[in-house]
């Protein structure tokens, strides 16, 4: 697919209308060719360019023709967005170049009444530079406002430099760790992320005052998040959260902040609550951010399938399966042309582990919905992420395919994954590996005490209390206590000392 089709992709239905009206309205001629070339590549017609051009000698005039187009595209997707997404921007950026030009034309009191409007804004939006430029507006048409109170505009501009120079800090910092991250999770970079992110708190002299906005406050638990998925414990990041609830109930409760920060602020820490295994306080963010999203619909496909899919994990491993489905169903439906791929693959993946937890034969159809290759995947969703489907896939072929195609992919595992694994200090993982190929070649070992004291020991890892790393180790458990193991998941669950504690009764079964 070329970048026009992938503009087009991104108009809905009416909006594909309103194009075709926005370049018969453009166009100056009767014998444009625009219209029709969009018609071609909206029906994705491969023969384009012979239906509109019949000699080889035009082939020239075609590519101009879809440059023209392509520009045609972008100016008035950009229209769009400032009319649909970006409202309060465009309007405070029509005060701020309306009051200047007020202010030079010696309008002061229009000038200063759209100042005080683009301010109230930009304060709202926690627009700092924006609100720089019109503070130093003021100081400089200061002498045509009689009533201004010098002293107090000073204070205001000084206080907002400092908010400016906290959130260039912070920018900064994002900037250099997510670049990091992305060598991780992306190229299996080796990496120490908490000397990492300690030596960029030192070097940009980041403070907690640091965090008093939602924008700053989005950043430091973007990293958390990712910090805590690289690691699969979210224990390891619960002082930013625990801060992060500080900032949110004392600092911050009565601030409007920027919409589209709130909603991952709430995001991130609904995923954190879930992974914690606080689910009435995860689902709590979720309404939350329901009720955010209902005010302000224009983020709704962004945020969309992401929090159904935390609302599906949350009524899972509550023991609500039913409901859990019934929610990835409906987002599944919902799929459309804008939805992000990977947004897509994540439910579709949730889908499928709760199939296979449930014994469900249609896991196998699911997990082949997801036909891109292991090279794809990592580029796209993550090393992490494919490391999981892969393994999840291995599970599913034992349980509904046949035990040697399940010992051919953890071959096919082991030389792909291995070297990455043991380089990241992820052995464990080859640990647990290693114990589905002894069961795969020897089903009857599952009943040897040293088999069972190895996987018993794969529980005591704190990192493996991950609701995730817990679903992969309790489907072999399952396997010698003749259980369900969504059920036994849950048992678990419910008791963090329950039925893995007395491992002597666990060993003699």
């Amino acid at each position: 697919m070329d970048a026009i089709s992938d503009l087009v992709n991104l108009l809905n239905d009416t909006e594909r209308i309103d194009f075709r009206a926005y370049l018969k309205k453009k166009n100056k001629r009767h014998d444009v060719k625009n219209v029709r070339l969009f018609d071609l590549i909206e029906t994705d017609d491969i023969n384009a360019i012979n239906k509109l051009y019949k000699s080889a000698k035009n082939r020239d005039s075609y590519h101009a023709l879809r440059k023209r187009l392509q520009e045609n595209l972008l100016s008035f997707i950009s229209q769009k967005v400032f009319e649909k997404h970006q409202h309060a921007d465009y309007e405070l950026l029509r005060l701020l170049v309306v009051s200047r030009y007020l202010l030079e034309n010696n309008l002061a009191r229009l000038g200063f009444r759209c100042l005080d409007r683009a301010e109230g804004i930009a304060e709202n939006q926690e627009s700092f530079s924006v609100l720089q430029e019109i503070l130093m507006l003021r100081l400089q048409f200061a002498h045509l406002d009689e009533n201004l109170d010098l002293e107090n505009l000073s204070s205001r501009f000084l206080l907002n430099q400092g908010h400016l120079i906290r959130e260039s800090k912070m920018q900064l910092a994002y900037a250099f760790i997510r670049r990091e991250l992305n060598e991780i999770q992306l190229k299996g970079k080796v990496i120490d992320l908490t000397k990492l992110i300690e030596e960029v708190i030192r070097r940009y002299k980041i403070a907690v005052v640091d965090f008093m906005s939602y924008k700053s406050l989005y950043h430091i638990l973007f990293i958390a998040n990712e910090y805590a998925h690289i690691n699969q414990n979210f224990g390891l990041v619960e002082k930013y959260v625990r801060k992060s609830y500080q900032i949110i109930e004392s600092q911050m409760g009565d601030s409007t902040g920027q919409v589209y920060y709130r909603l991952y602020v709430l995001y991130y820490l609904a995923n954190f609550n879930l992974r914690s295994r606080d689910f009435q306080k995860s689902l709590s963010y979720l309404e939350s951010m329901d009720l955010l999203l209902g005010e302000h619909k224009d983020f709704h496909g962004q945020f969309y399938y992401r929090k159904q899919l935390l609302l599906a994990l949350n009524l899972h491993f509550s023991g609500e399966a039913e409901q859990a489905n019934e929610v990835l169903d409906a987002a599944l439906a919902m799929k459309s042309a804008k939805a992000k791929l990977e947004d897509y693959y994540d439910l579709q993946l949730c889908k499928v582990m709760f199939q296979a937890q449930r014994g469900d034969r249609k896991c196998l159809s699911g997990i082949a919905m997801i036909n891109h290759s292991d090279t794809w995947l990592e580029k796209k969703l993550g090393m992490l992420w494919t490391i999981r489907k892969s393994l999840l896939e291995i599970l599913i072929y034992a349980d509904f395919s046949s035990m040697d195609l399940a010992s051919a992919r953890i071959k096919s595992f082991r030389r792909r994954y291995r070297k990455y694994l043991i380089q990241t200090h992820e052995e464990k993982v080859l640990d647990y590996v290693s114990l589905l190929e002894k069961y795969f070649v020897n089903p009857a070992i599952l009943h040897n005490k040293s088999f069972q004291s190895r996987v018993i020991k794969l529980l005591e890892l704190e990192e493996n209390r991950d609701l995730f790393n817990l679903s992969f180790i309790t489907w072999i458990i399952a396997k010698w206590e003749k259980a369900d193991s969504y059920e036994l998941t849950l048992k678990y669950l419910e008791d963090q000392s329950g039925i893995f504690t007395d491992k002597n009764d666990v060993m003699a079964g």
